[in-house]
């Protein structure tokens, strides 16, 4: 649940800082940490949702990671060409807000008391 909010929190140093070299070389840093927690978190969720056919599951995880990588990267482009590039750092926000909703969704299907309903 809290890794949506510290990646928030990156984003925000990485508008306001992002016109300094040091400050955005740690915050890159940090980035990069976030960003390889995340993947061990995405391929988590998704191999937990398929445990009996692995494969299939790591099939989701690339093909989800690849998919976010193009619609990213593209929602970004439009963004740079119309606001500039500072503003990307908008679709990190949309990206968070949709995984936030995505995460409250999932935990909220799968909490111990509504599968103990079932």
């Amino acid at each position: 649940m809290s890794f949506p909010f510290a990646l928030g929190v990156v984003y925000i140093l990485l508008y306001f800082f992002g016109q300094f070299t040091l400050p955005m070389a740690i915050i890159t840093l940090i980035w990069g940490i976030l960003s390889g927690i995340g993947g061990n978190i995405n391929q988590y969720w998704i191999t937990s949702s398929a445990p009996e056919a692995p494969d299939f599951a790591n099939g989701l995880f690339l093909t989800s990671a690849n998919l976010g990588t193009t619609f990213g990267a593209a929602v970004g482009g439009l963004i740079i060409s119309d606001m500039g590039t500072q503003y990307v750092v908008l679709v990190g926000f949309l990206s968070l807000i949709l995984s936030l909703v995505t995460i409250l969704l999932r935990n909220y299907m799968f909490t111990p008391t509504q599968q103990l309903s079932k």
